[in-house]
């Protein structure tokens, strides 16, 4: 059932992408030839006249179904159509926004890989010679709060224009490649480096490890054959980040004018440019899958015929106590005198004479662009920002749980939604429901749960392979008492940690489509929105951005610390 469920799930997958993405310029309730005509020529008038020729030019009039119909016929023969924009052909378009976006994604993996080793080799070596493992949580953490954007265009002023050591923007040369790489890189360094650590933790508290040191293998192989055990869990997370890496650079891409896919899709949408839309959307998806099926591939190369011999014993329960209190009592304190003490304060007081003006008494945060108390405001937008966060996070975590439980039937949608940017899908939303943070909450909480739900999936699979689990099932014990007593504790806590770590994420994510329009709006003091708006003045005042930064990097180091617990 799995090998036929999986590639079902994947076409079904492709099939609703598709028709989805096709339907897009019908879901807005917008004519759809307007939006062509101002693309175009912003300038022309929108006669009757002139929107009949496109409509009749383009076909508009046979509606979405027949559009959609027309363009698949076409890709057997390499034909994408040609852009309603432009008038160029789209596949050209589409290979170089792919091929600079490959380019971007391997480089930013690098880092990633390089930031996530040495997060979690402390951890491996330290257990390997027997003692505790340190406290990882909190550093991950925050180089995952790390919004892309901010990261980008403090390198881009810093390195870039007062140091003047890389240029700033452009795709001319390796040299283009590093900033944006390493804006990329750290944030899913910090994901993929917390996600390591855990992996590493269970890998180390399973029974071989002290027969090993017993036998007297040295550390160093102890810790690369715990690196090895934790391999196949963290596969298909890789995967996930590697796609998104690929398809939700956006900003980044913006931000250093690279002409990737990402940005390419988002500009279409935008212009609703339905071809390279199409296009664009298809080949993010079609690279999510094959990512997939390759990590698929490893993980079930590196652990054997384990999977189907009952041999994945799991790790015993964590018993080394509590860690310790200090540095999440201390971030919580932290972040309820900055919220409390903002509450107190006006956050939609003008004052033009203190635009952007430094912290003082008055203002111990500074001012904004336009003159308003960032304390005020990072404290009122604390329940917009963390509020709607937690509400998001937590669907996720229920979602991704009960997908997960059925790989089978829904490893494609994952797939998917995971591959598509919260851009696109904050802009499908909009479309139907108008911005606002309800609609971009839906928007982000609708491709949340994919890299929860494959994470599940992936643990499931070890924990039904190990063998006292045969053993239960040989003295009577129901499938059902199996899942509820073994199967499910051994996921739910996993998956819950991981959930908590994308928790700064989610909101960032919420931040970002804010910044285009599609959610939280103007005076709102949302902590995103709030990075948003003082990114333009970043070189000026950079506490203006750095307070709602720094306010998340608390947020998400103290969500993690305390899970750990």
């Amino acid at each position: 059932m799995i090998r036929l469920g999986a590639p079902l799930s994947r076409s079904v997958a492709v099939a609703g992408a598709v028709a989805l993405v096709g339907a897009l310029p019908w879901l807005s309730g917008k004519d759809p030839a307007l939006s062509l005509l101002r693309a175009r020529s912003a300038e022309q008038e929108p006669t009757a006249e002139a929107l009949a020729a496109i409509r009749a030019d383009l076909g508009l009039d046979a509606g979405p179904v027949a559009l959609t119909w027309r363009w698949l016929s076409g890709l057997p023969r390499g034909d994408a159509g040609v852009s309603w924009v432009s008038g160029r052909p789209v596949l050209p378009g589409i290979a170089s926004g792919l091929g600079v976006s490959l380019t971007l994604m391997a480089a930013a993996m690098a880092v990633a890989v390089v930031v996530a080793a040495a997060l979690c080799a402390p951890t491996a070596l330290r257990a390997a010679r027997g003692h505790a493992p340190g406290g990882h949580g909190a550093r991950a953490a925050m180089l995952a709060a790390i919004p892309e954007f901010l990261l980008a265009t403090v390198s881009l002023i810093v390195v870039a224009v007062w140091l003047d050591w890389l240029p700033p923007y452009g795709w001319q040369e390796p040299r283009h490649l590093i900033l944006p790489a390493i804006a990329l890189g750290v944030p899913a360094g910090g994901l993929l480096g917390h996600l390591a650590d855990d992996a590493l933790r269970g890998a180390l508290r399973e029974r071989w490890v002290p027969t090993w040191r017993a036998a007297g293998f040295p550390a160093t192989t102890v810790a690369r054959a715990a690196a090895r055990r934790a391999m196949p869990a963290l596969l298909p997370q890789l995967g996930l980040v590697v796609v998104g890496l690929t398809g939700g650079a956006v900003a980044v891409e913006r931000i250093f004018a690279i002409p990737g896919l990402g940005r390419t899709a988002l500009g279409a949408a935008e212009a609703q440019d339905l071809p390279v839309l199409q296009a664009a959307v298809l080949t993010l998806v079609l690279l999510g899958f094959a990512v997939g099926v390759l990590a698929d591939l490893l993980r079930r190369g590196l652990l054997g015929a384990a999977l189907t011999g009952a041999a994945l014993a799991p790790p015993p329960p964590d018993t080394s106590g509590p860690r310790g209190r200090a540095l999440p009592a201390l971030l919580a304190v932290v972040l309820l005198t900055v919220i409390g003490w903002g509450l107190l304060r006006d956050p939609t007081t003008l004052d033009t004479a203190a635009r952007l003006a430094a912290p003082s008494g008055d203002a111990p945060l500074g001012s904004d662009g336009l003159g308003r108390d960032v304390l005020a405001r990072v404290g009122h937008g604390a329940l917009a920002t963390v509020g709607v966060a937690v509400l998001v996070c937590l669907a996720a975590y229920l979602v991704g749980l009960v997908v997960g439980l059925l790989p089978w039937l829904t490893s494609g949608a994952a797939e998917m939604v995971n591959a598509l940017p919260p851009v696109l899908t904050g802009l499908v939303v909009a479309a139907l429901h108008g911005p606002g943070v309800f609609g971009a909450s839906l928007a982000v909480g609708l491709v949340a749960w994919a890299p929860l739900a494959v994470h599940t999936a992936a643990l499931l699979e070890e924990a039904k392979a190990a063998p006292h689990l045969t053993a239960q099932r040989g003295l009577g014990s129901s499938e059902r008492r199996i899942f509820w007593r073994h199967l499910l504790p051994a996921v739910a806590g996993p998956v819950a940690r991981h959930a908590v770590l994308r928790l700064p994420a989610i909101a960032l994510a919420v931040a970002s489509l804010g910044f285009l329009g599609l959610g939280a709006q103007p005076p709102s003091s949302e902590w995103g929105l709030m990075l948003a708006e003082s990114l333009p003045y970043v070189e000026r005042a950079p506490w203006a951005a750095l307070a709602p930064a720094a306010a998340l990097a608390a947020l998400a180091a103290l969500a993690v610390t305390v899970a750990d617990r």
